[in-house]
């Protein structure tokens, strides 16, 4: 398990002590409105509610997986912008209603971008057009992870690139920072009358070290840390921590030993009885992993990839499962008592496909049928990963809508 540079740990406990003094939220640049903040109000009641004015409002949480940007899908995107720059809303399109109902969603930003104009490039060291961020705010995301092992393909420039896009498209971010301060804080979020905060680790930047002076430019995973980073969160305020994970085998449904181990360790730690993380995201193996509940907290093990082109396994065989993830809904009920809980009281799942031949996303929902454009033949085998730790005796279910 590798280590975080101690350096962080200073900078962390300084973010701290500001955060709980002046109750400050999100980075340091301005942001436009979360994207669902004007909904509220339009939204029914969610589960949870009560009567009055001081009612606490449960929310939706919608999770997917890696956005993979590889030349063939920057390509595709300055296509569909016909020529003329880069559009990915097309490719997102089927997903968008799903997000965009969302109280709250969150996205894995693989990569990092390039500069305005280019160049852009794909594997092994991926510089994406920025305009993705401008997609994913489309799209109705609210916050990204960002860190994977391609946090570092283009440096600290690239980071600062990224990170500077996804703040202009009013996308909160964590798992990565221009400054340690922005590093040492979580992306804090809003789901009903929930504050939320997410943190985020990757297992390694490709064998990338860290820019001289900045070891805290990203997030590399370790036990300790997240549990201090998770108890601060929670100091700070927060009544619900999702923590979003790059972990696993790449090409391997089944989780390693890694994700096992690391699973139950972070949702079996608690703080005055109350577990310190309630959620948990993974990401990295390019496939479909299962959903499991462990010590009472849900994980994902792995969404696989939203967005990527065509993919290889490590054979060198073109792997169809390289397009394939779900998509994690859980719904949030506040707790019986103040200081208590937040817990799922749904959690569902939806198999999603990213069609090559079409360049789009595709959500496998029942009724798809061959030959229309939202049919998607591999329901099935996402179902079966999704599902191969027994999470439908925990009550996972496969979303119909």
């Amino acid at each position: 398990m590798t280590k975080r540079m101690p350096q962080r740990l200073a900078a962390a406990a300084a973010v701290l002590l500001a955060a709980t003094t002046a109750c400050t939220a999100g980075h340091e640049t301005a942001r436009p409105a979360p994207h669902h903040a004007h909904q509220d109000s339009e939204r029914p009641a969610s589960p949870g509610a009560g009567g009055g004015p001081a009612a606490q409002r449960g929310f939706t949480l919608v999770a997917t997986g890696d956005v993979l940007p590889h030349t063939s899908v920057i390509e595709r995107a300055h296509q569909d912008a016909h020529g003329r720059g880069y559009d990915f809303r097309p490719m997102l399109a089927a997903v968008k209603p799903l997000v965009s109902h969302a109280d709250l969603a969150i996205c894995h930003m693989e990569t990092v971008y390039g500069a305005n104009g280019g160049p852009y490039t794909g594997w092994p060291t991926f510089k994406s057009p920025p305009q993705v961020a401008a997609a994913l705010a489309a799209t109705g995301y609210d916050s990204c992870s960002a860190a994977s092992n391609h946090t570092l393909d283009a440096g600290s420039a690239g980071i600062r690139r990224t990170l500077g896009a996804l703040d202009a498209a009013g996308i909160a971010h964590t798992g990565s920072g221009r400054t340690a301060a922005e590093s040492a804080r979580p992306a804090w979020l809003k789901g009903g009358s929930a504050k939320v905060a997410q943190l985020a680790y990757t297992y390694d930047t490709n064998g990338i070290p860290a820019p001289e002076g900045q070891p805290w430019a990203v997030h590399l995973i370790d036990e300790r840390q997240i549990v201090a980073d998770a108890r601060a969160a929670r100091k700070a305020g927060a009544d619900v921590v999702v923590v979003s994970i790059h972990w696993g085998t790449e090409w391997q449904d089944a989780p390693n030993d890694q994700q096992l181990s690391l699973g139950r360790a972070l949702t079996a730690s608690k703080t005055a009885g109350r577990p310190d993380i309630d959620l948990i995201l993974g990401t990295h193996a390019h496939i479909p992993q299962a959903y499991e509940k462990v010590n009472g907290t849900w994980i994902i093990y792995g969404m696989g990839d939203q967005i990527a082109g065509e993919m290889f396994n490590p054979t060198g065989a073109q792997d169809d499962r390289g397009n394939e993830s779900s998509i994690g809904r859980f719904t949030f009920a506040p707790p019986a008592k103040k200081g208590g809980r937040w817990t799922v009281a749904k959690a569902e799942f939806v198999p999603q496909w990213m069609n090559l031949r079409t360049g789009r996303v595709v959500l496998c929902l029942p009724g798809g049928r061959p030959r229309s454009p939202g049919y998607c033949p591999v329901a099935g085998a996402i179902r079966k990963a999704v599902l191969s730790r027994g999470a439908a005796a925990d009550g996972l279910t496969m979303a119909r809508s």
